[in-house]
């Protein structure tokens, strides 16, 4: 059963093996596939705050949702199957902003991320009702105000989010929603 596995990579980003996503996350974690999403309406994108809970990085704000493709899914089905359970609502219009993103990370406590993990934009379909294991709080917030904060705290933010912020414009955002509007 694929329910809870993660798909490793080599540095190329081909797929070499999987690994139980629970055990993967650990002072040494090996190179592996994930994504993250922003939702985006109205000139605003959904921010959350990581539940306290979380084992890397509690409580920090960061993009709507991130997730993990099991074999043998297609990134862009984890995406429309995380929605729903951490956010409680469904995505539409789902397209690849950053197809290449790549990062390394160490939290505070020495667990490490180590992601190939492509960025996707989507617009929601229904209200906000995330689950109190992933999401503290959200918060919708206007894509220029948000561009504006991270570059002036990085700190403050996840640190795969300060990166996607760093290679995106709030256009980038923007512009895949509007020309499907």
């Amino acid at each position: 059963m694929n329910a809870d596995l993660v798909v490793l990579t080599d540095d190329a980003g081909r797929p070499t093996g999987t690994a139980d996503r629970t055990a993967v996350h650990t002072l040494d974690t090996p190179l592996h596939l994930a994504f993250s999403c922003f939702v985006v309406a109205d000139g605003a994108i959904l921010m959350t705050r990581r539940a306290l809970s979380k084992r890397t990085w509690p409580g920090v704000w960061t993009n709507s949702f991130c997730g993990h493709p099991r074999p043998d899914e297609a990134v862009e089905d984890a995406v429309r199957r995380y929605a729903p359970r951490e956010l409680g609502l469904r995505v539409t219009d789902l397209q690849c902003v950053l197809p290449d993103f790549r990062y390394r990370a160490v939290d505070a406590s020495g667990v490490v991320e180590n992601e190939i993990c492509p960025v996707f934009v989507a617009r929601p379909v229904g209200p906000v009702d995330a689950a109190p294991d992933e999401v503290a709080e959200h918060a919708w917030a206007d894509v220029a105000d948000v561009w504006t904060s991270v570059r002036a705290t990085p700190w403050a933010f996840s640190p795969w989010f300060a990166d996607q912020v760093a290679q995106l414009s709030p256009d980038d955002l923007l512009r895949p929603v509007a020309a499907r509007s």
